[in-house]
């Protein structure tokens, strides 16, 4: 059931902003259709929010597990605090890469 779920979200998804992608510029040089503006706003707002969503849980994610295994063996506590350190930034950086997208998109209206 999930499976399909993900497959329905996915077309959902793809269908919204493919008119986005193909869209083409009528009249003037750099002028761009009400329509158009609008769907880049909305796809930089969904952007992050949905980066933001998903950097939230991986970190969530990251630090129970590394929390629940320094619970169960504090020894290892030092062999387990760098990784994660370093895991959280790399899921922050994807964070970061989302707000820069949205920024680029923002300044495209």
């Amino acid at each position: 059931m999930r499976k399909i779920i993900m497959m329905a979200y996915a077309f959902l998804m793809t269908n919204l902003f493919v008119a986005v992608a193909f869209a083409e510029e009528h009249g003037a040089a750099g002028s761009t259709d009400s329509s158009v503006k609008a769907a880049l706003a909305l796809a930089a707002g969904f952007g992050i929010a949905l980066a933001s969503f998903g950097g939230a849980l991986g970190q969530g994610k990251a630090a129970a597990s590394a929390l629940e295994g320094i619970a169960r063996n504090p020894g290892a506590s030092d062999k387990i605090f760098v990784p994660m350190i370093i895991g959280l930034a790399l899921i922050e950086s994807l964070v970061i890469y989302a707000l820069v997208i949205a920024f680029m998109l923002a300044g495209k209206i």
